[in-house]
């Protein structure tokens, strides 16, 4: 109840999504515990899920998101601060343990850490293969691991598209804890976690308000014009190699 930084920049989130006439669906957030630790494993399709992925805890008694993010962001001028400020936590992926390290005291001394274990954001909108970080964190620190989707702030910022249009819907389902038994293999607990999160996410589709045929903000399978899973992956292997190239 009290980081008055994070929360003016919460209040910012909320003037700007207030602003943009942002209609918010949202289910399962009693699934977040009022108290104590808990990864949120999310998926990730936009450049808005951080600030989105933390409105169903706000409204669990105003609760706050440890968030794990690439290094590189805290050592941009301005978000740098920012996300210090907010106490997130830095992820360097060629020295990965500190942040696992740090991930799992904030878990032990109660904090929610969101992590995005597709690493990268998802250009079919479809859930990619995952990493088993947060399965590993949540067995270690003894939490629950509840699973996330986010939907639609893809249609306002993502891959090479912006579009400020007011009146978007965002739906965000927040389901069950998957459990994490101790002595479980990590990667077919990931494996479990991927399948909980891939039936949210149609769960979540199902009812988005907006999905006529053909629209890019679907995946394929449900009829809309995101690439496939495959071709998503083609996608980025090439910018891999354009950028290996430069």
């Amino acid at each position: 109840m009290g980081e008055p930084f994070y929360r003016s920049v919460i209040w910012s989130a909320k003037s700007v999504f207030a602003g943009l006439g942002l209609r918010f669906d949202i289910t399962g957030e009693q699934h977040i515990p009022l108290q104590g630790g808990a990864v949120l494993a999310i998926n990730h399709t936009s450049y808005l899920d951080f600030a989105l992925a933390g409105i169903p805890a706000d409204r669990r008694d105003r609760r706050v998101v440890r968030f794990m993010a690439k290094e590189s962001i805290f050592r941009h001028p301005v978000a740098g601060p920012m996300m210090r400020g907010m106490k997130h936590i830095p992820v360097d992926r060629d020295a990965g343990s500190a942040a696992f390290r740090d991930a799992v005291g904030a878990l032990k001394e109660g904090e929610l850490v969101g992590v995005f274990p597709e690493a990268t954001m998802s250009r079919s909108l479809e859930i990619k293969e995952i990493k088993n970080g947060a399965v590993r964190m949540a067995r270690v620190a003894n939490v629950p691991l509840i699973p996330m989707i986010v939907f639609g702030g893809h249609r306002i910022l993502g891959y090479g598209h912006r579009d400020l249009t007011r009146g978007r819907t965002i739906a965000i389902t927040v389901g069950e804890p998957v459990p994490t038994p101790r002595g479980s293999d990590p990667d077919v607990v990931t494996e479990e976690l991927r399948e909980r999160m891939s039936s949210l996410l149609d769960e979540t589709i199902e009812r988005y308000p907006d999905r006529p045929d053909g629209a890019s903000w679907i995946p394929a399978r449900w009829g809309g014009s995101a690439p496939t899973l495959e071709e998503a992956a083609e996608i980025e292997r090439a910018r891999r190699e354009e950028r290996s190239a430069d």
